[in-house]
């Protein structure tokens, strides 16, 4: 009951329509939008209605709602009777105040009939929803096009349409202290550890937040480690990808409002994966993945080895190489550390204005801002010719990874690693090195070691991180995800496939 009932004498009688609706009010803060509807009944009995106008779906309101309750306003209409006459939404009791509140704030039409101690809601929220389009973030070649959305439930349909497993769980949690934030945990029942769900649950009850506003906020209240610069959990907004996941032991996880998907534990290997990597021939794929690799070594190391063979170690430069590069730096007033970092830094400007602005101005001010600074810069004299493609090999390799949030970090780490080699050289560069490999290992992702399978190493799911395999050997699940079945085929397959080889 969301009103405490008005005693006269012995017997306690409900509060009047005019007292609900002042309470009501006091307790909605005066919304504007809060619109109430008396319907009087028989034997001076009265039905109220109360919803907030912008958040219910106004044509069931009156068709389901308000016109099946005037057709029966002949009688007295009590809360059994609300309950046979409505015939649509979610309908629920009142249980206390804040529920109701916060029940109409989420688009449920609150009813309170005088003849009854009780009262109901029924739940119509009009959502307001962008149709399913193509991933902005993850583009591909093969495979679907489609994305996740800001609804969650439109999420967790295509999940139930891309998995129909009866295992597939989606346990529910609200977190938001003034604004409520519908959650999801997903995973198959059968294949996820239970401790990686139960760890997942844990720390999710344990948020404290006025409000969640997107998934990668989520993720950072619950990783392991607040203060690297690298990403220890995955965010996708493939559906596709999502569900390869969960069916491999992860446990992906939804948030009401986000466009994108958490997936964990997630490994170091893992965010320079692709789900195009799945659809392609493995020989292909792996080549591909390779690429990504090296691409990410030029891009931490590149500028930093030019700075430490210019500063310090002339000797590891051919001699053919050393006259083109005395030749290109004859007319730089800079020292090579402080050259890179500039040219670094306006790299870093250039991708960010051309991420902000408006697509097609974005595109032209990247290609054409690129094209003119360098040149000008090499012609006035401020850098090396030399300069501007090592800077270029490595913004490019820093954008192959498939993760946005693992490409920045990879951009991060190379200032550092600049600055290191214009002080000491190689020596400077191996010191960066250590220090990230250390921190690597020394990272977690839900409590899993980060750098799995290298470290601890695992024979088995390299196949599925560091190259591919044809489909057919792929028989189990990743073990670095400890998942309970971890039969991917079935044996009679995996049998008849290694009676072939022999």
């Amino acid at each position: 009951m969301f009103f405490k009932q008005k005693q006269t004498g012995d017997s306690t009688q409900p509060p009047s329509v005019q007292e609900v609706r002042e309470r009501l009010t006091k307790a909605m803060s005066s919304n504007p939008d809060l619109t109430f509807r008396t319907i009087l009944c028989s034997d001076n009995n009265a039905v109220l209605i109360a919803y907030l106008v912008n958040l219910v779906d106004i044509r069931s309101l009156s068709e389901d709602i308000i016109k099946p309750i005037q057709k029966e306003s002949s009688t007295s209409i009590g809360i059994e009777e609300l309950n046979q006459i409505i015939s649509t939404g979610n309908i629920s009791a009142a249980e206390g105040k804040e529920h109701a509140v916060q029940s109409l704030l989420t688009g449920a039409v609150y009813l309170y009939s005088t003849k009854e101690k009780k009262s109901l809601l029924v739940h119509i929220p009009h959502i307001d929803e962008r149709s399913i389009d193509k991933a902005e973030t993850e583009s591909l070649v093969f495979g679907p096009k489609i994305s996740f959305t800001e609804s969650i439930g439109k999420n967790i349909n295509m999940i139930r349409a891309n998995i129909n497993d009866p295992k597939l769980r989606t346990d529910k949690v609200t977190i938001g202290e003034r604004v409520k934030t519908e959650i999801r945990i997903v995973y198959i029942e059968d294949i996820a550890d239970p401790e990686n769900v139960q760890t997942v649950k844990q720390r999710i009850s344990e948020i404290v937040i006025d409000d969640v506003l997107d998934s990668s906020v989520l993720v950072q209240l619950i990783e392991d480690n607040s203060f690297t610069i690298f990403p220890q959990f995955l965010l996708s907004e493939l559906p596709d990808r999502f569900s390869y996941s969960i069916l491999r032991g992860k446990v992906g996880i939804l948030v009401d409002r986000s466009p994108t998907a958490i997936l964990t534990p997630t490994q170091f290997l893992s965010f320079f994966e692709s789900t195009e990597d799945v659809y392609m021939r493995w020989n292909l794929s792996t080549f591909i993945r390779f690429l990504r690799f090296t691409a990410m070594l030029i891009s931490v190391f590149a500028t930093p080895a030019y700075v430490a063979a210019l500063t310090y170690h002339y000797e590891v430069i051919p001699s053919a190489l050393m006259i083109s590069l005395g030749q290109s730096r004859a007319n730089v007033p800079f020292p090579p550390v402080f050259e890179a970092l500039l040219f670094e830094f306006i790299i870093e400007l250039l991708r960010e204005a051309g991420a902000r602005l408006p697509t097609k101005v974005g595109q032209t001010m990247g290609i054409v801002g690129g094209i003119v600074i360098g040149q000008a810069s090499v012609q006035a004299g401020f850098t090396s010719n030399i300069l501007i493609i090592i800077i270029a090999l490595s913004a490019l390799g820093s954008f192959t990874a498939p993760s946005y949030m693992m490409g920045s970090a990879i951009r991060i780490a190379r200032f550092p690693m600049i600055i290191l080699a214009g002080f000491l050289g190689l020596i400077g560069i191996m010191f960066g090195l250590c220090f990230i490999l250390l921190h690597l290992l020394k990272l977690t992702t839900l409590g899993r070691p980060y750098l799995a399978p290298i470290y601890p190493f695992r024979k088995e799911d390299l196949k599925y991180s560091l190259f591919r395999l044809p489909v057919q050997y792929l028989a189990k699940r990743p073990i670095t995800n400890s998942p309970i079945d971890n039969e991917i085929f079935p044996r009679r397959l995996a049998e008849k496939k290694r009676d072939t080889d022999e």
